[in-house]
């Protein structure tokens, strides 16, 4: 039977890549993002493909992931796979200049709104038949390793996100729920395009830094989600690999 998936966050960058290489591989793809405009791009690349169906959803909001989970239950009548993408930042300031809106605008969107997502799948994956599916949330570099300078909000969330993730995968184990997480760092896409002109280094300077092509991030979603349900990657980590990550920077 051909599996059935929600990707948040799916109107750009790795949420669209991963849609289509889902589509490719005969996945049914609930694609979910706040933009309309950018959902629509996604159908025309698509084309005339029925396995596509977008839903305009602002994830941090209660009311609208419980719509996005009915109407995908009923059109499609299961889930097998979550991707939890949708992610934002905020201002790259010293965090005694944030605002509260701006950390609470990444909060209900990165951690929130995973949580909400997470809660509507696991009452869909432990109750329908045959019982069970996968959780793949978006975690970052940020997320369990190292952080980039004035980014205390994003990486706040991503931390918590690993928390969450550990936690699914056990309350989701005696349902044949499991939950993992993918840490990318520096990915091609529209929120990295300015690396190549330089990006902020914790001892001040600006330096550019590589990217890879974000099909790879795409193509290892797959992978983790090729796997029979007894058996899960459970973090793993795609990054540039000249990237200044290991070491000291």
């Amino acid at each position: 039977m051909s599996k059935v998936a929600i990707i948040t966050g799916a109107g750009t960058g790795v949420g669209k890549h991963t849609t289509l290489a889902l589509l490719k591989r005969e996945y049914y793809v609930v694609a979910v993002g706040r933009r309309k405009s950018k959902l629509d791009e996604l159908e025309e690349i698509a084309g005339a493909d029925d396995r596509l169906f977008t839903v305009p959803t602002d994830i941090g909001k209660e009311s609208e992931v419980i719509r996005l989970f009915d109407v995908t239950v009923s059109r499609f009548g299961r889930l097998d796979l979550l991707f939890n993408n949708a992610g934002v930042g905020a201002p790259a300031v010293p965090i005694e200049e944030l605002t509260l809106s701006q950390w609470e605008r990444v909060v209900q969107t990165n951690l929130t709104g995973a949580f909400l997502c997470t809660r509507a799948a696991m009452k869909i994956m432990k109750f329908q038949t045959p019982p069970g599916g996968r959780i793949i949330n978006n975690g970052s570099i940020a997320a369990q390793h190292s952080p980039r300078p004035l980014s205390a909000p994003y990486t706040a969330t991503k931390h918590a996100l690993t928390g969450l993730t550990k936690s699914t995968a056990l309350d989701g184990r005696n349902h044949n729920v499991v939950c993992c997480q993918i840490d990318i760092g520096n990915a091609a896409t529209e929120m990295t395009s300015l690396m190549e002109e330089g990006v902020l280094q914790p001892d001040g300077t600006r330096k550019p830094e590589p990217t890879f092509d974000v099909e790879h991030v795409a193509q290892a979603i797959v992978y983790m989600d090729s796997l029979p349900l007894d058996a899960n990657v459970q973090f793993l980590t795609i990054l540039a690999s000249e990237m200044p990550f290991m070491g000291r920077g």
